[in-house]
C-alpha cells in the first residue's frame, strides 16, 4: 500500500447500535449528495441515467403549469417522516407554507401532498415497495412511480392514492402519453415531451 492510496481511503460512518436519525443525516459530515435515511440505515444513491432527469425535469415543469398558490413543488429534498425515515422523492408537492427559505434541506411528511419517484435500476425496490410503505403510513395522500416501459423506454406513471382507512395506497391509474388527474389538483403533463428534452 502506498501513502497515495492511504491518503485517498474512504473513511466511513459507523452506524450506531440503533441505527441512524434523522438529526443524524443533517448533521453527519461528507455524505454524498442525495444520501437518505430509510429505518435507521443510510442509503446511497449511484449516479442517475438521462431518462431520470429529464423525466423528473419534465414533471417538475408540468406540475408547476396550473399549480395552486397555496402549493409549491420541488426537487430532490428530504421528506422526515418520523426519527429514523427521510427519503427523498425524486419530485414533492407541497404546501407553499412549509417553505422557509432557500436554506431549507426538508419537509414534514404532513406537508407533503404528493410524492414522486422515478425508478431506477438501483432503487426498483426502494421505489416500488418500501418508499411507498412508508410515505402512506406517514399520511402523504399521493404517490406516483413512473417507470420506463420496455423497448420503447417510454414513460408510464402509476398513480396512488391514499385510503385513509387502511392507510395504504390504492392504484388509481396508469398513464402512458398524458397523465391526466385531479387530485391533488387538476394535473395534465404530456409524457411525449420528454423526447424533447
Amino acid at each position: 500500500m502506498t501513502a497515495e492510496s492511504v491518503k485517498h481511503r474512504v473513511q466511513w460512518p459507523v452506524p450506531p447500535q440503533d441505527g441512524y436519525t434523522v438529526d443524524d443525516l443533517f448533521t453527519l459530515p461528507d455524505l454524498p449528495p442525495h444520501t437518505e435515511l430509510i429505518d435507521g440505515s443510510l442509503v446511497f444513491v449511484s449516479a442517475q441515467r438521462r431518462f431520470h432527469g429529464n423525466m423528473i425535469d419534465l414533471l417538475v415543469w408540468g406540475l408547476r403549469t396550473g399549480l395552486p398558490s397555496e402549493l409549491k413543488v420541488s426537487r430532490e429534498m428530504t421528506v422526515i417522516l418520523d426519527s429514523r425515515n427521510g427519503p427523498e422523492p425524486d419530485v414533492s408537492v407541497i404546501r407553499a407554507n412549509a417553505v422557509t427559505g432557500p436554506n431549507q434541506s426538508s419537509f414534514r411528511a404532513e406537508d407533503v401532498l404528493l410524492a414522486v419517484e422515478v425508478v431506477s435500476p438501483d432503487s426498483e425496490s426502494r421505489d416500488r415497495t418500501t418508499k411507498p410503505q412508508k410515505y402512506a403510513s406517514a399520511g402523504i395522500p399521493n404517490f406516483w412511480r413512473v417507470e420506463q416501459s420496455g423497448a420503447s423506454n417510454r414513460a408510464v406513471i402509476h398513480v396512488y392514492e391514499l385510503d385513509p382507512l387502511t392507510q395504504a395506497y390504492v392504484h388509481t391509474g396508469m398513464h402512458r402519453d398524458q397523465v391526466k388527474v385531479d387530485k391533488p389538483y387538476d394535473i395534465v403533463i404530456d409524457l411525449t415531451a420528454v423526447d424533447e428534452l
